[in-house]
């Protein structure tokens, strides 16, 4: 798919029409296009948003856009940031514009989207054995010579899987594979010894429809992760990089890819990465962090690397869910209309931050509110004496978890600090 038809596909997202299919819009928008919509600039608490709705925040965005930029340029880092977490094109193209080499994805689903809206470079950090979505990703190889499409291998036999279905397809070119050594005893996937890299290279080699591109895995899957055993690990990766060089694998290529890097250890990844000796080609040192994009006030406010190196800056977490309390039957308790189909849960309850009165008062500190609970359209509010909460507030939520959030949502307003929606963030899930 050429970078102008991705063009085009962005540019009809803003003909979409708004309709029952996306949640939280103002009613009386159904009808509008999204970009007759965006050009209202309505304001997201006194423009007829229905509750509940999911807003990030435009600064926070940007400025999260812009922070990795500079930190994957100051470390010598090229970037291919996880499209799993928003599934989001219009994310893509803005993360591609601060400076990304292109976009990681998961699954061949995944790679459709972004395909069709132009995404020329995907780092596919998943093993590909499904004989269909191997017939497909040939198609799309061969009809498109600027296609750069790398993805993992972990066994011979998955080599075998792609390399039939590659040449059942009529493949002309090359499958580019990186060898993925696992995190370790009772992690996710990955070959578990260096001895069992090398035989998935051997295979990759005698397989006419593949080539091996370089090494890779994912460091978030170490262990019992502290410091000092992800850069254990992360050393691991480099040295079977190195002796993978020496032995003459990666000849022909253009350049040798070493990738890892979730959202939680990159500066681990920046650091031991920055150690990687001269190899016989230049190396691509690709990280693949995601969930920075929104960013949480949750897991990812905890384990962010950016608190153990605040030198060099900090995420903002630019989601808030707003939801409205909808009961309060007792003194100690009150309801709102946001639940499991609007919140993420799996890792945090959501955070109730700040309330906004329905009488139209400024907006204050959600003091003494907490979540204790969510059913699938509810959320369980517990309220200590001092909170003020009437039916009828919207209360303004923090959530943990970006993965599980955008994924609810198709279509998601972009909002300034004072309220104004300048944008609209459609996904693909």
């Amino acid at each position: 798919m050429a970078r102008d038809s991705g063009t085009e596909a962005l540019a009809e997202l803003a003909e979409e029409r708004v309709d029952h299919r996306f949640k939280g819009l103002p009613p009386d928008a159904a009808g509008l296009t999204v970009a007759e919509l965006t050009a209202q600039r309505r304001n997201l608490f006194t423009g007829g948003f229905a509750t509940p709705v999911l807003a990030l925040s435009a600064e926070r965005l940007e400025h999260n856009l812009a922070l990795m930029e500079t930190y994957a340029a100051r470390h010598g880092l090229a970037f291919a940031p996880h499209g799993k977490t928003s599934m989001a094109p219009q994310l893509f193209h803005r993360q591609i514009g601060h400076g990304a080499w292109g976009i990681t994805l998961a699954v061949p689903h995944q790679v459709w989207v972004a395909r069709a809206f132009g995404i020329g470079r995907i780092f596919l950090a998943n093993e590909l054995v499904d004989a269909a979505a191997l017939r497909r990703l040939a198609g799309e190889l061969d009809a498109d010579p600027d296609f750069r499409f790398v993805c993992y291998v972990d066994s011979v036999r998955g080599v075998e899987l792609m390399d039939a279905a590659l040449t059942e397809a009529g493949a002309g070119r090359p499958v580019d594979v990186v060898v993925e050594l696992g995190a370790g005893a009772g992690a996710r996937t990955g070959a578990r010894t260096e001895a069992d890299c090398a035989a998935v290279a051997d295979a990759v080699a005698a397989a006419r429809t593949l080539r091996l591109a370089g090494v890779a895995g994912y460091e978030g899957e170490v262990p019992d992760a502290d410091p000092e055993r992800v850069r254990a690990w992360l050393r691991r990766l480099v040295a079977l990089a190195v002796d993978f060089d020496r032995a003459g694998r990666f000849t022909g290529l253009a350049e040798v890819v070493l990738s890892a890097g979730g959202s939680a250890w990159f500066d681990a990844v920046a650091d031991v990465f920055a150690e990687v000796p001269d190899l016989s080609l230049p190396v691509l040192k690709l990280l693949r962090s995601g969930a920075y994009v929104s960013h949480d006030d949750g897991h990812y406010r905890e384990v962010t690397p950016f608190n153990r190196v605040p030198a060099e800056g900090a995420l903002e977490p630019a989601f808030r869910l707003w939801t409205q309390v909808v009961s309060r039957p007792t003194a100690e308790q009150a309801f709102a209309n946001a639940g499991k189909r609007d919140a993420a849960y799996d890792l945090d309850l959501p955070f109730a931050q700040v309330v906004r009165p329905s009488d139209g008062g400024p907006e204050r500190p959600a003091t003494g509110v907490a979540v204790s609970g969510l059913s699938d359209q509810h959320a369980w509010l517990r309220t200590a004496p001092e909170a003020e909460l009437e039916v009828g507030d919207w209360v303004g939520l923090g959530l943990s978890h970006p993965c599980t959030s955008f994924d609810k949502w198709q279509l998601i307003p972009v909002a300034e600090a004072d309220g104004t929606v300048v944008d609209y963030i459609r996904t693909f899930f």
